[in-house]
């Protein structure tokens, strides 16, 4: 059938999208299925090959597909483009059979109506088209849509070759509708799957789909029960405008109950769960009511299905705000398979198991469709028999490792030089067998903090209970925070450094000129030309031979640059820095001097003992901050292995480019023996693999992997705030937003303005000495945000869940940190 250049719907059905498109191919199968579909005919993408090549058009078409041109010079090809005589009577006589009235002529391309890509509007449809000529043109335009501005660009983002699309053209007989709409079998919008949502207005479905008008909106369950009715508002009903087109009608204005039947109601759910069952995933379909028949006009794939809601417990609730810190990226394969499932997680399940909880598995942390992440479930670990010992192991622990003196351990100094060896050793140089036991050999070098974090981290859990029982007594328990965010870290030794370089730049005008004028790619490329700049650079490198280990999105993620891999990012941060920044107040000394001026401090003994407490927090905290610091040394190395590994399967034409190789997991890299002598059916293999996972991954690029509204409710008695979120440094402070979604934005921060950021990591806290507030989606008390904010004296909202969608840049606010609200100015 592959040369068939018209057929009835019926001959058709999903297994042949090569021939009927995407769109001819699900009403094919639904006419099969036995649903109600309006009689039609598809003109298959062989007539549209066939017309290519006798018109020459083909030719010239490939060329300027090659050449990249505009869609304006594709899409000219077809204004004299003319059906031969042979394909224009086999068209006619199908048209005939349908009784030569109005139809409906619709595009049908291969790469339509597919999982995660439903070029909904990319190409044309034509409505209440009408005589032979009529149909035989808004054919050939439905040809040229294929080559729109909008189906190009939208083709590119999916990362769909142009050379192997072609277009098919479904023609329908005419259902002029008194009621039409769109309907999806799972709620689009929250991914409940035991929902199906109904849009529906008056007259023709074009209104809805092309978004004209306001529809009634129904939510019904499976059986039809309604769960909530939404009255549309005015705009334009589509209706049959004679022999030519569409004739768009007031549509009035909005009812308050529902316009469609409970009858009506109820068979359209009964056709969306067939549908569904009948694909075997939820539909999105279209539908149409005329003279009180119900028919179906297109179903396909609903595209960007947000998972099933998930409840979570109190305790989910409790650790999902730091999981989700961490998860703010869609982890790749390769990032789940290795240094997660090799190296962070495992640290996590180290440190469990060492007071006898059970972590739960990684596929139950991250659940996975077709390869690909979809969701971050919050853990809830399990007690085992041996948690009853837990209490002497960490006492026993805490004893015998102080966090004071854990660079003095001999494992730190064996981890310190495993990763001067990995990093001495070069990938390129190596077989494939041998890049990939460099990166295994990344992977156990990790152990290393791993244990030492087991060691010592009980003697930083004991710390701080002791220092807040103290403070307790007191009656000073609210000063801890402060107390500990005076310790010194690697993290503040570095935004010092930071500091510095800022100030270098101050001090000369003309590279401060430059910094002020530049994007940092163009300050990156003028400072490695002009010799005026040459102490500043030799600073700037400096400070990356040092910190530019740190990662810039998630120490979770191998995926993301460090500091090194984008030192645009750290001119970013010096940018950011170069301003001046009114005087902080200082929240340690501030909390010393109040604890200090508590009567009992007046006894000597006493203020001995808790100043030892405080001292031995900070160090506590240190131990905390720096092991993640050192930690994230192994990252360097491991991605020269992992990218080294991804340079070879691009030079084999697996892979798009080096960075791709994050679409496939550890062990598939493992199981090759040679990824540069791949036969022809494994790069073909390899290569469907990591196409589908990059189109899941694109399906799901709005989608949250936990949605943060389930984590940060709205609390009450803050009528009034913009937003709200945990109190996590104390004050207040007014200025102008300043939005920053990710490192790539740093420089974009000026001093004194309030900054807005999704989440933060260490990599972030150089810009807190420039702003005059933070405001975080994500974090709580303890985070890294939270704790350099106290530091640097500046009030933190955490956990707001809706900060950086509330609020706009440049909208002046006062954001109080004390009481965890966001004000209008």
């Amino acid at each position: 059938m592959d040369d068939k250049t018209v057929g009835n719907l019926a001959e058709f059905g999903v297994r042949d999208r090569n021939l009927a498109g995407g769109k001819g191919a699900n009403l094919g199968e639904l006419v099969r299925a036995g649903f109600p579909v309006p009689p039609g005919f598809v003109v298959t993408t062989a007539a549209y090959r066939a017309v290519l090549g006798e018109s020459g058009v083909g030719e010239s078409l490939a060329a300027l597909v090659e050449a990249d041109a505009p869609g304006s010079e594709m899409r000219h090809l077809f204004s004299a483009t003319r059906i031969p005589g042979q394909l224009r009577g086999d068209i006619a006589a199908a048209y005939a059979a349908l009784g030569s009235g109005p139809v409906a002529v619709r595009s049908s391309a291969t790469a339509e109506d597919l999982p995660g890509a439903a070029f909904a509007g990319q190409q044309d449809t034509y409505l209440n088209v009408v005589g032979e000529s009529a149909v035989m043109q808004a054919v050939v335009d439905c040809w040229a849509s294929l080559w729109t501005e909008r189906a190009i660009s939208y083709r590119r983002r999916q990362g769909i070759d142009p050379a192997g699309v072609a277009m098919a053209v479904v023609v329908q007989e005419m259902v002029q509708a008194d009621t039409a709409g769109v309907m999806f079998s799972a709620n689009p919008v929250t991914g409940e799957r035991h929902e199906v949502v109904i849009d529906a207005g008056q007259g023709l479905g074009e209104a809805v789909v092309s978004g004209e008008v306001t529809p009634d909106r129904y939510v019904l369950d499976p059986t039809g029960a309604l769960r909530s009715f939404s009255p549309g508002g005015n705009g334009m009903a589509a209706g049959s405008a004679g022999m030519d087109g569409v004739e768009a009608t007031a549509s009035g204005t909005a009812q308050s109950r529902p316009g469609l039947s409970q009858e009506q109601l109820a068979e359209l759910v009964r056709l969306a769960v067939r549908a569904q069952d009948h694909f075997g995933c939820p539909q999105d379909v279209e539908w149409a009511i005329a003279r009180g028949h119900v028919c179906l006009v297109q179903a396909r794939p609903i595209t960007a299905l947000p998972p099933q809601p998930m409840p979570l417990n109190r305790f989910q609730r409790l650790v999902g705000p730091f999981f989700l810190e961490m998860f703010q990226v869609r982890p790749y394969p390769l990032d789940v398979s290795g240094w997660m499932q090799r190296g962070i997680l495992a640290m996590l399940h180290g440190m469990a198991g060492s007071v006898g909880i059970a972590f739960p598995p990684l596929q139950n942390l991250l659940p996975e469709e077709d390869g690909v992440v979809v969701r971050l479930v919050p853990p809830v670990p399990k007690p085992t028999f041996r948690t009853l010992a837990a209490p002497y192991s960490l006492v026993r622990r805490a004893k015998r490792y102080n966090p004071a003196r854990w660079t003095g351990d001999p494992r730190f100094s064996s981890f310190l030089a495993d990763v001067d060896r990995l990093n001495r050793q070069e990938p390129r140089s190596m077989p494939w067998k041998g890049v990939v036991s460099h990166a295994e050999e990344a992977f156990a070098t990790m152990r290393g903090i791993t244990q030492l974090r087991i060691s010592y981290l009980p003697g930083v859990l004991l710390s701080q209970l002791k220092l807040r029982l103290m403070l307790l007594l007191l009656g000073r328990r609210r000063l801890a925070p402060a107390l500990i965010a005076g310790a010194q870290t690697r993290t503040s030794q570095a935004n010092k450094a930071l500091e510095e370089l800022a100030a270098q730049v101050r001090s000369n005008p003309d590279l401060a000129g430059n910094v002020t004028r530049l994007n940092p790619d163009e300050l990156l490329a003028t400072l490695m030309q002009r010799e005026e700049f040459a102490d500043f650079y030799a600073a700037f490198k400096a400070f990356l031979a040092e910190y530019g280990h740190r990662e810039t999105f998630s120490v979770v993620l191998s995926s993301s640059p460090t500091w090194s891999d984008a030192p645009e990012v750290v001119l970013g941060l010096v940018k950011s820095m170069t301003g001046q920044r009114p005087p902080a107040p200082d929240q340690t000394g501030d909390a010393l001097e109040d604890l200090m001026r508590h009567p009992a401090m007046r006894v000597r003994w006493l203020r001995r003992r808790v100043m030892a407490a405080v001292e031995s927090a900070k160090a506590g905290m240190a131990f905390r901050e720096d092991s993640h610091f050192y930690a994230t040394m192994v990252l360097p190395p491991l991605r020269r292995s992992l990218l080294d590994l991804g340079r070879r399967l691009t030079q084999a034409g697996v892979l798009a480019g080096p960075a791709d190789v994050y679409h496939l997991r550890f062990e598939e890299l493992d199981g090759i023996e040679d990824g540069d002598a791949l036969s022809a059916a494994d790069r073909e293999r390899y290569r469907r693999t990591v196409g589908a996972r990059a189109a899941k991954r694109r399906e799901l690029e709005g989608i949250p992997l936990l949605e943060p509204s389930t984590l940060f409710p709205r609390p009450k008695g803050t009528k009034g705030a913009l937003v709200t979120g945990t109190p996590a440094s104390r004050g207040q402070a007014k200025g102008a937003v300043r939005i920053i979604r990710g490192p790539d934005e740093f420089g974009l921060l000026c001093s004194g303005e309030i900054l807005v950021c999704p989440y933060t990591n260490p990599s972030w806290t150089p810009l807190f000495q420039r702003a005059a507030a933070v405001v975080v989606d994500l974090g709580g008390l303890g985070s890294h945000a939270a704790i350099v904010a106290r530091e640097y004296g500046i009030p933190a909202v955490m956990g707001t869940g809706s900060g950086t969608r509330t609020l706009v840049d440049g909208q002046m606010v006062v954001v109080d940190g004390t009481a965890g609200m966001v004000s209008a100015a």
